[in-house]
């Protein structure tokens, strides 16, 4: 590996840590983000030379000390902050590295980690916002790759990011953890982030391609780690177990052209057993600790574990998806996750019982737009053998999805009705 390439790999790892202990020490997230990038800079002009350090991590800490140092020395207004950042640089002497291996407490970390968590997730920011400043202090992406990941201007990501760094400074955001019950009303809004960077790998809404895995690993990774940061919060474990096993099936959502395959028609044996395995445990570990209860997320992980059990399509357990949907209803009530259910009940009771649910959200505005709704409703007509009818929902969901994928498959889908209507005449 090239001296560059190995500088990259340490930042996606460190980043988060050295932003995060860079904002503990300033009480500014944008200031320490600038930080770190100087320090990555000072690395990809050094490291060449002197070669990777046996602690990068605590090396890029440092150098982002140093400059904050220097940055405070010239501003007086903050010679507090000098005084409280400085003191080891000031004991050690000038030119001299601290032990690098004390510069980075595991514990410390953690704490900071966290705190830089709810402070990117704040729910003072939008959602894109919220999205943006994740992936860029928590996942180490730059905004290239932000902006290529969800197809938009690299300009427009960059706004979003100096945008929220001065929202959270305008709001004066604390760098600290919520307890009690602010804590518990904050959980909610870190998880969304992380699973919308999931679900955009997974399904990319728009585009040329079905899937950008990299946005799955990514949010995998954020998922882990706050479950190393939270391992008592159920919904945390139970969105790791979601996104395990769903991310268990990459290797089969497409063909070999890069054409999506729907679940009944992936070859299961390609489904990665130890991401399955993964899943499970952390749900059997979210279920432990909310007493065999179920949040959002670890119902939809219950829901997914389901599939992932079955070896075979008609092997699914149908009717208990079916009852974990209406469950995941009461929960939060959602158009979307009726049309789920309604699918699983197609499954469990026959596609006539799955269209009259389907014929209920007809009306709904949330719908409106929304392509599956008539793509599911395509498939019942479908297995009805009402054809014609099929097709102009095939068509119709093809018009509606911003995917080109799907758009492909959805006008596929419509052919093969006017082929089989053509065949019965």
């Amino acid at each position: 590996m090239d001296t560059r390439s190995a500088v990259e790999a340490v930042w996606r790892i460190e980043s988060a840590r050295v932003i995060a202990g860079l904002a503990r020490m300033t009480r500014d997230v944008g200031l320490a983000e600038e930080l770190a990038q100087d320090a990555l800079v000072a690395a990809l002009e050094q490291w060449p030379e002197t070669g990777v350090p046996r602690n990068p991590g605590a090396w890029l800490v440092t150098i982002a000390k140093r400059r904050a140092i220097d940055l405070f020395r010239r501003n007086e207004t903050l010679g507090r902050k000098l005084d409280e950042i400085g003191r080891e640089a000031e004991q050690l002497g000038e030119g001299v590295l601290p032990d690098f291996d004390a510069v980075l407490d595991d514990e410390q970390i953690e704490d900071d980690l966290l705190r830089l968590v709810f402070t990117a997730c704040h729910p003072v920011l939008s959602t894109q916002a919220r999205v943006a400043l994740t992936l860029r202090m928590l996942g180490g992406l730059s905004t290239d790759e932000i902006a290529r990941a969800f197809l938009v201007k690299e300009s427009t990501v960059a706004q979003r990011i100096v945008r929220a760094k001065k929202t959270l400074a305008e709001a004066k955001v604390p760098f600290e953890t919520p307890v009690g019950d602010e804590r518990v009303a904050r959980v909610p809004a870190v998880l969304e982030v992380i699973y919308l960077i999931f679900n955009e790998g997974y399904s990319a809404t728009r585009g040329d391609d079905w899937m950008r895995p990299a946005l799955c690993e990514d949010a995998l990774r954020l998922g882990r780690v706050l479950a190393g940061l939270m391992p008592g919060e159920p919904e945390v474990h139970g969105l790791v177990a979601l996104m395990e096993i769903q991310a268990s099936r990459s290797a089969a959502r497409t063909g070999p052209n890069g054409e999506p395959v729907l679940l009944m028609d992936q070859d299961r044996s390609r489904w990665d057993r130890l991401l399955i395995q993964r899943g499970l445990t952390a749900l059997a570990r979210s279920e432990r600790l909310a007493d065999g209860t179920y949040g959002p997320y670890s119902a939809q992980a219950a829901i997914a574990a389901c599939h992932a059990v079955a070896v075979a399509p008609e092997e699914t357990d149908w009717a208990r998806i079916a009852a974990l949907y209406a469950g995941l209803a009461q929960l939060t009530p959602s158009p979307v996750i009726e049309l789920n259910r309604a699918v699983a009940v197609s499954m469990a009771e026959g596609p006539e019982a799955g269209l009259a649910l389907v014929d209920k959200l007809l009306t709904e505005p949330a719908l409106k737009n929304y392509h599956l709704l008539p793509s599911v409703r395509g498939d019942f007509l479908y297995k009805l053998g009402r054809r014609d009818e099929a097709r102009a929902e095939f068509e119709r969901a093809a018009k509606m999805t911003g995917n080109e994928r799907e758009r492909v498959l959805l006008l596929e889908r419509a052919e093969s009705c006017s082929k089989l209507e053509a065949g019965t005449r």
